[in-house]
């Protein structure tokens, strides 16, 4: 391999870390914010609003519903308008940032309405805030699965991020269209396709390390 290409392939690893990596965080973050409100405020809930908790459940449907390269382009206007640019790296943070957040708060949804509801009536007969019970009682119990999502969530997002390469956002999606198909080289895609084996392989030992780690059942 020449020094030109093994550069390519850094510079296309880097850019797909930085997609994954930033999109990850946002995902999370925002997915498990969501997650916790649709929980709370769905009937019988810490903050039962019904109404509310109906519509945003809606909306979560609907942006799960529209396949990914799909959102890729219906999203362009608002990529425009946060970034400046509908092209690179940055630009790819933005759908797949919103793509994996209702993915990842319907996987924590789930993880919190199966904590022990004997536990959430014991914490309200202590005494209890339901602010503390969200924290110390529904997020602590379910902590193994939530860390476990995670781990589903990074890997979709290695995926996604490969595929929005192939349109414009640089990384190794990029550099598998532009060489090991435009240009027929397959080892290009040979090579790429075991650079994502490996993160997915990294990815999912770390998850399922961690989830071992903080499950004290």
């Amino acid at each position: 391999m020449s020094l030109t290409m093994f550069d390519r392939y850094v510079r296309a690893l880097n850019e797909t870390l930085l997609m994954v990596g930033v999109s990850s965080v946002i995902a999370i973050t925002c997915g498990l914010l969501l997650a916790v409100t649709l929980v709370v405020t769905a009937p019988g809930g810490l903050y039962p609003k019904p109404t509310f908790n109906k519509g945003l459940s809606i909306i979560v449907n609907m942006f799960r519903s529209v396949p990914f390269i799909i959102l890729l382009v219906a999203l362009i206007p608002f990529t425009r308008f946060v970034v400046g640019t509908t092209l690179g790296t940055w630009a790819a943070i933005v759908p797949l940032s919103i793509n994996l957040i209702p993915f990842y708060a319907r996987i924590v949804q789930v993880s919190l309405l199966e904590v022990d509801k004997g536990l959430i009536e014991a914490a309200h007969a202590m005494g209890l805030k339901r602010r503390h019970i969200i924290w110390h009682v529904l997020l602590a119990e379910s902590l193994p699965a939530i860390i476990g999502g995670m781990t589903v969530c990074v890997v979709v997002m290695i995926g996604s991020s490969a595929m929005a390469g192939a349109v414009g956002a640089g990384g190794l999606g990029d550099l598998a269209i532009r060489y090991g198909y435009e240009r027929y080289e397959t080892k290009v895609l040979f090579d790429i396709i075991i650079i994502l084996i490996v993160m997915v392989t990294i990815v999912q030992f770390t998850g399922e390390k961690l989830a071992r780690l903080v499950d004290h059942r």
